[in-house]
Formats: structure tokens, C-alpha cells, sequence
């Protein structure tokens, strides 16, 4: 007897999980860039390197549970340094409506994963068009982990539950 057959002599098959994903709308929630040191950046400018920081975080909120409706947001701060010289701060949030119908333990990484990749190209666009028209070269962000940056942040949430556990 093939012990790849089960009692009815077909091999077992895996329930295919049914998943759907609409991007209903993208806007930019919020914007901001700012050059705080004003010309004087320029002129520090000509002499010294930048140095440039980026953080990026998603964040979701749930819009109506009923209707599987998210909103999905990158929250995307680049700061330009030269020396001690504040060259400029742009600070971005870059959302997303999403209509996701998932089984729940699939739902929590759609989410954090699949939904901000859709949307990233988008926001790195914003950015890269705000910092260019404010005067500076534009930022081009390169692909971002998102399946990483989940784990990344799976993990960081395991070691502070482990460590409230054993205070």
C-alpha cells in the first residue's frame, strides 16, 4: 500500500486559505520639511559631507472591523546633518484605506507586511519631490524589507514580555 494514500486512496490535500486585499485609497496624512538653519545651511553646505538619518516605521488602525477596513501608515523621518548643523527635517506619514479579508492569524502580518510595501513606492516618491524641491538633492529611499522589519519588531516585543515577565 502507498503510504502517501490516506483510506480513501486520494492523497491529502491542504485547504487553500482565502485571502483578499483592495487598496481603497493613498493621501499623504501629513507632510512636513523644514530647513531651521535657512541660508546658513547652504554655505555649511559647500564644505562639509551630509549626513543623512532615516526611520520608518507602519503603524495600523482599524477603521471598521465589520467591513475588514484598515488604514495603514508609514511614518518616514529623514534628518540631513552637516556637523552640528541641522541641514533639514522632513517628516512624512503616508497612509493607505485597505479592505483585507484574512483569517486572523494571517490578518497581523498582511497588515505590516504586504500593505506598507504597497504604499512605499508612493511615499518615496513624496519624499524624494519634497526634499529635491526644498533645495537639497532628492532622497531616494531603496527597497525596504518590510517581512524583516516585522520579525524585527516580533522579536523586540517577545525580549520586553520576557523581561516584564521576570520583574
Amino acid at each position: 500500500m502507498d503510504a502517501e494514500k490516506n483510506q480513501g486512496g486520494a492523497s491529502p490535500q491542504a485547504t487553500p486559505v482565502q485571502i483578499t486585499m483592495n487598496i481603497n485609497h493613498q493621501y499623504i496624512k501629513d507632510l512636513s520639511f523644514e530647513v531651521p538653519n535657512g541660508a546658513k545651511t547652504f554655505e555649511v553646505m559647500q564644505n562639509s559631507k551630509p549626513d543623512i538619518s532615516i526611520n520608518l516605521d507602519a503603524q495600523v488602525t482599524m477603521i471598521n472591523e465589520a467591513a475588514n477596513l484598515y488604514e495603514v501608515a508609514l511614518r518616514i523621518k529623514a534628518e540631513c546633518k552637516i556637523g552640528e548643523t541641522t541641514g533639514f527635517i522632513a517628516e512624512l506619514t503616508y497612509a493607505g484605506i485597505f479592505t483585507v479579508g484574512a483569517p486572523k492569524e494571517h490578518l497581523h502580518p498582511i497588515l505590516m507586511i504586504e500593505c506598507p510595501r504597497m504604499i512605499f513606492p508612493f511615499a518615496r516618491n513624496v519624499l524624494a519631490d519634497v526634499t529635491r524641491d526644498g533645495g537639497f538633492p532628492p532622497i531616494m529611499l531603496g527597497p525596504v524589507d518590510f517581512a524583516g522589519l516585522y520579525q524585527a519588531r516580533i522579536q523586540e516585543l517577545a525580549k520586553q514580555q520576557g523581561a516584564a515577565g521576570k520583574a
